[in-house]
């Protein structure tokens, strides 16, 4: 009884983390956009700072009417938002956040494996909303979904390899375990390799061209309204909370601190990590699709088989 308790809580915890970072992440990019950019909108809503902005954007989803287009295939359009949200809450259950065991929803042996696995699952959701959608755009959206999946999900998988091979495990709490300081010049290449390849699979910018609105509208999604495209957005949230948390436990040591170990650096470190992926779509403009495929399969994918190659012969060295 006292098992089934635990894991009961365990999910519970993960589940409103699940429902709360997302939305952090989500305000936090509001006003780090507002004051980079000049955007006053976002500062005005509820008062001081704009606080009630993410109400106000919740009120007005929640508002808009639920359409489906009359030649769309109904039910894979309406289950679309579910398969591209659902992935990151089973992830966030394998993420350790800090030493004990009570901080990771489920220990896995083969934890790497299973994120990385169901991570891919969630592209699956933009396919079906770019096919279902009976539109144009939406299947163009969808299409280059695919492209970028294809090419980035390879560089993506050999820079994880990589710091599995060095800390010699595929469990992400021995991979934290396993962390010494002087990994970070060693695996840097490997971490901007992973970093980069998680932005493009969650279409973030620069890597958003299947959402490119100035050409397809809004891509996969532009069919979608209301509350079914809020968890679209949710779900790329989500995404950027896993990409983060995940970059933090495999190559900047999880929860260990210069002074002293625990949870807090695994949070902070993912935070730091958020703002850079909020500070990179406020800065650089969105690649074209040759380009986005040229940075994957003539840059990242060599810069990650040369990381494995140096893993590999670090690894000899110190035996």
């Amino acid at each position: 009884m006292n098992d089934v308790l635990d894991v009961a809580l365990r999910l519970i915890v993960v589940f409103a983390v699940f429902l709360v970072l997302p939305l952090v992440i989500g305000q936090t990019e509001h006003k780090v956009m507002a004051h980079m950019q000049g955007r006053l909108g976002p500062m005005y809503a509820g008062g001081f700072h704009g606080w009630a902005q993410l109400v106000a954007d919740g009120v007005k989803f929640a508002q808009k009417e639920d359409v489906v287009p009359a030649g769309a295939d109904r039910r894979i359009f309406q289950l679309a938002p579910a398969v591209a949200l659902l992935p990151y809450l089973l992830v966030l259950v394998a993420i350790p956040v800090g030493p004990h065991e009570g901080a990771v929803g489920q220990v896995l042996d083969a934890g790497l494996f299973f994120v990385l696995a169901v991570m891919g699952v969630g592209v699956l959701g933009s396919l079906m909303a770019g096919w279902a959608s009976a539109n144009k755009f939406s299947l163009l959206g969808g299409l280059r979904t695919a492209a970028q999946l294809l090419a980035y999900e390879l560089p993506m998988l050999l820079a994880a390899a990589s710091v599995a091979m060095a800390a010699g495990t595929v469990s992400l709490p021995g991979i934290v375990n396993a962390f010494e300081w002087w990994w970070l010049p060693w695996q840097i290449v490997g971490a901007l390799v992973f970093f980069t390849a998680g932005l493009a699979e969650l279409q973030r910018p620069p890597f958003d061209m299947p959402v490119a609105d100035s050409e397809i509208i809004f891509g996969a999604y532009t069919e979608y309204t209301g509350l079914r495209f809020a968890l679209f957005l949710l779900a790329e949230y989500a995404g950027i909370v896993v990409l983060c948390a995940l970059t933090t436990v495999l190559f900047l040591g999880g929860w260990h601190g210069p002074f002293v170990d625990g949870w807090a650096w695994t949070l902070l470190k993912t935070a730091l990590l958020a703002f850079a992926v909020i500070w990179l779509r406020v800065t650089y403009p969105r690649l074209r699709e040759d380009q986005l495929q040229k940075l994957s399969w003539t840059v990242l994918i060599p810069l990650a088989l040369a990381q494995i190659a140096l893993t590999g012969i670090v690894k000899v060295a110190i035996q």
